[in-house]
């Protein structure tokens, strides 16, 4: 039983440099051999590229662009009348992960209408979701990429987003049926929306394609005072034969990882 792989996730560690290039050579320091980010567009690729090739490290994941933030976007995927932003956005999302060797891409679902009720756009949102992520797995198939699809709780985090528990989000990839579209459990976010961790993990680890964690509910380091026992969930996962990086979605704090690496030699 092997022991879980950890990554960086640079849009929340290390932010306290200003360029996502600076975070890389910061997460190699701390000896992450692989990070993860959500949205590194701002920063200059060739400037990426460099300090990925010189800390050695992983680019594990990058999310698609989310649209004009400014006006309350969150991702274009499921937004419906948005369709050829969406697919702008995934060219974007693409070139980046070409540059950087990156093999999964979180395509990231949107926010609901302002007014609007979730029960009555959902069927709506939910075939613009599935007609993209079609063209999307195409698309990525060829470039030997996963795309990615992570519910985002709507209790605390966002009351608008769209894809927000574990259920849906495998619904969905279920109806897409393309063997590179696969679930992104934050089990922060599955925790708030359905809790019932052990048998969701079992239940849908076939299709899950990537793992990131946070202790909840105040998105804290696994081994902080909160509602999860993360020994008993990387156990779990370990024994599944989870072969993928975890990603380390947290506010603070890298000690737990040296303690986690240490006991499970």
């Amino acid at each position: 039983m092997a022991p879980l792989k950890f990554c960086a996730n640079i849009s929340w560690l290390f932010s306290e440099l200003p360029d996502f290039s600076q975070r890389m050579y910061a997460a190699a320091s701390a000896g992450f051999q692989a990070v993860e980010a959500a949205w590194l567009y701002e920063s200059d690729l060739q400037e990426l590229q460099k300090a990925r090739e010189a800390t050695g490290v992983e680019v594990v994941l990058i999310n698609t662009p989310p649209g004009d933030l400014g006006a309350g976007d969150l991702g274009l995927g499921a937004v419906p009348g948005r369709e050829a932003e969406f697919r702008q956005g995934l060219d974007v999302a693409l070139k980046y992960a070409k540059a950087l060797d990156c093999k999964r891409i979180h395509l990231m679902a949107g926010r609901l209408p302002i007014g609007s009720h979730r029960m009555e756009v959902a069927k709506e949102m939910e075939a613009v979701f599935v007609q993209n992520l079609n063209y999307a797995a195409d698309i990525l198939s060829k470039e030997g990429i996963t795309g990615l699809i992570e519910p985002i709780n709507s209790r605390i985090t966002d009351p608008r987003y769209f894809l927000d528990c574990p259920h849906q989000a495998a619904g969905i990839v279920e109806q897409v049926g393309k063997h590179n579209i696969k679930l992104q459990m934050d089990v922060f976010h599955w925790q708030i929306m359905d809790g019932n961790l052990t048998q969701n993990m079992h239940k849908y680890f076939p299709i899950i394609g990537h793992v990131q964690i946070a202790q909840v509910p105040h998105r804290n380091e696994p081994d902080s005072p909160g509602e999860l026992s993360y020994s008993y969930l990387f156990t779990t996962l370990e024994k599944l034969g989870y072969q993928g990086y975890v990603g380390c979605s947290t506010k603070e704090g890298l000690d737990w990882i040296k303690d986690y690496c240490t006991h499970s030699k």
